[in-house]
């Protein structure tokens, strides 16, 4: 299978993948999940 993609983007846009994630964005995500998973789950429990 051939590769036709041209991987040359002018641009310097690079897809998320390619990034590495700071210690403050894992950070946030872990926030924004616990958030998430307490009002899913926790909130409606107690009502």
């Amino acid at each position: 299978m051939s590769d036709d993609h041209d991987h040359d983007d002018e641009s310097g846009r690079v897809t998320s993948p390619m990034q590495d994630y700071s210690m403050g964005q894992v950070t946030t995500g872990l926030v924004v999940l616990l958030v998430g998973l307490a009002v899913a789950y926790a909130f409606p429990a107690l009502f």
